[in-house]
C-alpha cells in the first residue's frame, strides 16, 4: 500500500519535479585518511553558492569505500546536512538533500534510516551489489528501501560499478509510489531510451522526474524531448536537471549552463541552439578529461579532485584507496581544457569567495 512509503515534502517534491543542478559532492582528506571537515563544509558552500539546488553525498563520487571506515558515512552526510541548515537561516530557499544508499537490503535499510535521521530527502539507490542478481530480487530489494526512504532511482555505468538493467526492470520499478525520481547515466544511448520509454508506459509517468547523469552527453540530455504514444495519447519527458559528478567542479559554470538549457527549451529560444550544440561538445571534451574515459575512467575521482585542489577548495587530491591517483597524462588533458574552455571555468569565482566558505 502507498501508505507504507514515506513521501517527499511538498516543497522538496516540488524543486525536484521543476527541475536543478545537484553536483556528486566529493570526499575531503588530511594526510591521516580522515575527514577533513573544514574543507568539507566549504565544498558544500560553494555549491550552493554557485546556484546548485540540492547535494548529493555518500555516493560514488563521494567514494563508496567510506562505507569501510566507522562512523564516515554518518560523518560526511551530517556535514554537508549542516551547511544546508546554515544556509537555511538566511535564506528560505529549499534544497534536495540526497544520500546515496549502498550495500543489500540490511545496509542499505541502515542506510536509508541514517539519510532521515539527518533530513536527507531521497535515497540515490545504487544497485552494485546486486550485480548477479534477478531482476526479481533486486525490485524486492528496491521496495524496501522505498520503505524507509523516498527513492532516487539509479541507472549506474557498468565501467564504474554497475549492470545491465532490461526494459521491463524499469518499467515495474517505476511503479514503486515513492519513487521520486531516476538519475539515468549507463552512458548509453539505447540504455538510456529503454529508461524513458518504460517511464512513458508506466501510470506514474507524470510523477517520475529524470535526471541525467550522463556526463558524456550532458547539454545534449538536458536538450532532449522524448515522446511516445501509449494508450492513444501522446507523453513527452525531458531532463529536467542533473545529479552529476561532472558538475561536482565548476559548478557555476554547470548552473549558467544548466539555465541556458532550460531556456532553450522553449520555442522563444531556439536559435541559441547552435550555440550550445558546440558548448555540448566542449562538455564532453572536458568530461573525458576529468574523468579519464581514455583509461576506462581509472582516474575519475582523482580527476574532480585535481580540478578541486587547483581552485583551493581541496588541500590534496587524497583517495581512500591509496592506488586511486591520475592516469599517466590525465594531468596534461586537463591543462588542456582548462586552457580550450576558459567560458567554461569558475575559477575567478571561487577565487572571490574561497576564504569565505573556508571560514569556520
Amino acid at each position: 500500500m502507498a501508505a507504507d512509503f514515506p513521501m517527499l515534502p511538498k516543497d522538496a517534491a516540488t524543486l525536484l519535479k521543476q527541475g536543478t543542478v545537484i553536483p556528486a559532492h566529493p570526499l575531503a582528506l588530511k594526510p591521516t585518511g580522515h575527514v577533513d571537515s573544514k574543507r568539507q563544509r566549504a565544498l558544500s558552500r560553494y555549491y550552493l553558492a554557485a546556484g546548485a539546488g540540492g547535494l548529493a553525498v555518500g555516493v560514488h563520487t563521494t567514494q563508496f569505500a567510506i562505507r569501510q571506515h566507522d562512523g564516515m558515512l554518518a560523518c560526511v552526510l551530517e556535514l554537508a546536512a549542516d551547511v544546508v541548515r546554515e544556509q537555511a537561516q538566511s535564506s528560505a530557499v529549499t534544497r534536495l538533500m540526497v544520500a546515496g544508499i549502498c550495500g543489500q537490503t540490511s545496509q542499505a535499510v541502515t542506510e536509508a534510516r541514517l539519510a532521515r535521521r539527518h533530513s536527507y530527502h531521497l535515497g540515490l539507490l545504487s544497485l552494485t551489489a546486486y550485480r548477479n542478481h534477478s531482476e526479481d530480487l533486486i525490485l524486492q530489494h528496491c521496495q524496501e528501501v522505498a520503505r524507509e526512504i523516498p527513492l532516487f532511482g539509479f541507472y549506474l555505468q557498468p565501467s564504474v560499478g554497475g549492470r545491465i538493467l532490461s526494459f521491463d526492470f524499469w518499467r515495474r520499478f517505476a511503479e514503486i509510489p515513492n519513487l521520486m525520481a531516476i538519475k539515468i547515466a549507463p552512458f548509453n544511448r539505447y540504455q538510456t531510451l529503454d529508461v524513458m520509454r518504460a517511464v512513458a508506459e508506466s501510470d506514474r509517468w507524470d510523477q517520475i522526474t529524470l535526471y541525467t547523469g550522463n556526463d558524456d552527453a550532458i547539454v545534449f540530455d538536458l536538450l532532449s524531448q522524448y515522446e511516445f504514444q501509449i494508450g492513444g495519447s501522446l507523453r513527452k519527458l525531458h531532463f529536467a536537471g542533473g545529479l552529476l559528478g561532472h558538475w561536482s567542479c565548476w559548478t557555476k559554470c554547470a548552473v549558467d549552463l544548466w539555465q541556458r538549457c532550460r531556456q532553450a527549451a522553449t520555442l522563444a529560444e531556439q536559435s541559441n541552439w547552435r550555440d550550445l550544440m558546440v558548448l555540448a561538445h566542449q562538455v564532453t571534451d572536458m568530461n573525458a578529461a576529468i574523468f579519464d574515459s581514455a583509461n576506462n575512467f581509472r582516474g575519475c575521482i582523482p580527476g574532480i579532485l585535481t580540478v578541486l585542489q587547483q581552485q583551493g577548495l581541496l588541500a590534496n587530491t587524497l583517495c581512500l584507496d591509496s592506488a586511486e591517483k591520475l592516469s599517466p597524462g590525465q594531468a596534461n588533458e586537463i591543462a588542456r581544457v582548462r586552457s580550450a574552455y576558459p567560458h567554461l571555468i569558475d575559477d575567478s569565482f571561487v577565487a572571490d569567495n574561497l576564504q569565505q566558505w573556508l571560514s569556520d
